[in-house]
């Protein structure tokens, strides 16, 4: 019964790849990726204003970095629970939808007249990023043929280090300007004209597979799958814990103005595209290897920044340096969750935006602790230890001599 469902449900949808205009493909591909660009622009903004957000509400940089906690937890969840929830709905009908919440979410916090308000546009956030990450970054193999579907996978994933590079830096040297509030008017309108191309591009994509909690449980017993688990964890953590407070450190550490910090986060993201690109060209054929020295190359940074980042030409160098490292993470880490289970894509996918942005928020939330607490150096340091130890579960990867597909 479920496989004639599934066929029927296929039979009722567009037309595949094969049979579509290449054009309109890569329409829907460039949308998507916009979409997963507003949405990552939106998550990390605050690091570029949190201490312009925090003053105008009188509150701690730990404190202002729970917009970037709260997000991440909320995605987490609703990673699973909206994937599952909705699994028999028309994926572009939920890809619009999630938009029009990003779009309420920005103006939310633009009005906020406390900061309350703006925690709660940020738990909408939340939302987004679960729902839309977990449907959109598994879509390339529906919208183009299958000997581009590797090309339009780097095209998406291209929407992470261009957020650091445009989305950021932009919003950051709008907020000097204008205030920080313009730059969520900015990025609301940015979320109306993104619907409005979803809208026009993306063909109807009904659900080719019912999604059940059953196999999330079955993803969970492979070896594979938990490393990717790990691996995502400790890199993340020790990105997030230490990144999300990277605009207090070239403040207070390095002694950067806000324009000079704008520059360093613009060059930090355009390293990151760098690192996009050259991580998702030979991740496919060295998973182990590309995640493992991403890793190791952050565990250098944040180590080597309470020392070399007091001036300002070692601070921007280890930027370039991280924005490369970081900018190979994402596509990394969902290359493995979909290696270790090439036969549910979305599945993968699930448990890739609930890993990441779990950690994401733990990271944010640990982070403030210790920068409320001690220092922006010291965060760096506890970063780099662990990415030194996600470094070691690599070799410890390696020295089983596990492969793909996971079948353990």
């Amino acid at each position: 019964m479920a496989s004639t469902d599934t066929g029927t449900t296929l039979q009722a949808g567009a037309a595949g790849p094969a049979n579509r205009s290449p054009l309109v493909g890569w329409l829907a591909v460039v949308s998507v990726m916009l979409g997963i660009f507003a949405i990552v622009t939106t998550e990390i903004l605050p690091i570029g204003l949190l201490t312009k957000i925090g003053s105008s509400f009188a509150i701690s940089d730990g404190m202002a970095g729970l917009m970037m906690t709260m997000p991440g937890f909320l995605a987490a969840v609703c990673a699973p629970v909206v994937t599952l929830a909705t699994a028999r709905v028309d994926r572009r009908l939920m890809l619009c939808a999630f938009m029009l919440l990003l779009a309420v979410a920005n103006f939310l916090a633009a009005a906020a007249p406390g900061y309350w308000l703006v925690l709660v546009s940020r738990v909408i956030v939340g939302v987004v990023i679960g729902g839309f990450w977990s449907i959109g970054a598994g879509l390339a193999e529906r919208l183009v043929p299958a000997e581009s579907v590797g090309r339009a996978t780097s095209v998406i994933f291209s929407a992470v280090p261009l957020g650091s590079v445009l989305g950021v830096p932009a919003g950051t040297f709008i907020g000097d300007l204008a205030g920080w509030r313009t730059s969520f008017v900015v990025l609301g309108a940015l979320s109306v004209a993104v619907l409005g191309m979803l809208v026009l591009v993306v063909p109807p994509l009904p659900p080719g597979r019912s999604m059940r909690l059953s196999v999330l449980r079955d993803m969970l017993r492979g070896v594979n799958t938990r490393f990717a688990l790990l691996l995502t964890f400790l890199v993340v953590l020790a990105h997030f814990g230490t990144y999300t407070y990277v605009t207090p450190f070239l403040e207070q550490v390095t002694g950067a103005g806000p324009q000079l910090i704008t520059v360093f986060l613009l060059v930090y993201g355009a390293a990151g595209i760098v690192g996009n690109f050259l991580g998702g060209a030979a991740v496919g054929r060295h998973p182990r290897a590309v995640f493992g020295l991403a890793a190791a190359m952050i565990a250098a940074v944040t180590l080597s920044l309470p020392f070399l980042g007091r001036w300002q030409i070692g601070a921007v160098l280890l930027l370039v340096v991280w924005g490369m490292a970081y900018g190979a993470v994402p596509v990394s880490s969902q290359t493995w969750f979909a290696k270790a289970t090439p036969d549910t894509p979305e599945a993968a996918s699930v448990l890739f935006t609930a890993s990441f942005q779990a950690t994401f928020s733990v990271g944010a939330l640990v982070g403030g602790v210790v920068v409320d607490r001690t220092s922006p150096c010291t965060v760096m340091t506890w970063g780099g230890l662990a990415a030194v130890c996600m470094v070691l579960a690599v070799r410890a990867h390696f020295a089983r001599r596990l492969t793909w597909p996971d079948r353990t």
